[in-house]
């Protein structure tokens, strides 16, 4: 057989093979036209289910966006009532979201200016243990404040001690430990307050909080003697 002949007769073999690959995918597809049908109808349903979902979560952070602009321009105007209203329906409406995180964090602040300490604490104390890290340390700072403010100094240290822990930045850390220190000493425990001043000393000695720390941790070890 000449050459051009076995080319020729390798390419027809190819495309035979070719078109009866095709031949029979398409047998099969008729056989299984039902469950075909069934899943490609569940992979379109999926696919516009999750765009929906994601145009559904966008408008409604939209709307949480704007409300909570309107809550704050209340606040800032000092109507702690109406702000206080509209901020915990943002937080209840639009739970998850940002807008509801920081709609909270307000919320809390709103009580804490109007003296709710007790509201405050509620708020904080519901929000804080599943607020997203955007926020935890700073709910935790607040329920901190809030416990100090009603004479509970040891839950304010336990509480500024968690914000401290959440807390992504050294400066910040170090603020909230120093916090922690002050209400561990006002609940009479020293050797607390002693390790968190010493934790700032040793760890966080580049933050502004470092050099009262120094202070107290000097004057509590003098004492402690």
């Amino acid at each position: 057989m000449k050459a051009g002949n076995v080319a020729t007769s390798v390419r027809t073999a190819a495309g035979t093979g070719s078109r009866g690959s095709d031949d029979a995918l398409i047998a099969w597809i008729v056989r299984h036209r039902k469950p075909v049908s069934w899943g490609a109808a569940i992979v379109i349903l999926a696919g516009g289910f999750v765009g929906w979902n994601i145009l559904s979560t966008r408008q409604s952070e939209r709307i949480a966006s704007q409300q909570l602009s309107s809550a704050r321009f209340a606040l800032e105007s000092k109507n702690y009532a109406l702000a206080a209203s509209e901020l915990a329906r943002i937080a209840e409406n639009y739970s998850g979201s940002r807008s509801a995180g920081e709609a909270s964090i307000l919320l809390a602040q709103t009580r804490l200016a109007q003296g709710q300490n007790q509201q405050a604490i509620d708020v904080l104390k519901k929000f804080a243990p599943e607020a997203s890290a955007d926020y935890r340390a700073q709910a935790y700072g607040l329920l901190g404040a809030a416990y100090e403010n009603v004479q509970h100094p040891k839950e304010a240290a336990e509480a500024y001690e968690q914000a401290a822990t959440e807390a992504r930045m050294p400066f910040a850390r170090a603020q909230y430990l120093s916090d922690a220190g002050r209400a561990w000493l006002s609940a009479r425990d020293t050797t607390r307050a002693i390790a968190q001043y010493r934790e700032i000393v040793t760890k966080l000695d580049s933050t502004g909080t470092a050099f009262e720390a120094k202070v107290r941790l000097g004057e509590l070890q003098s004492t402690s003697k």
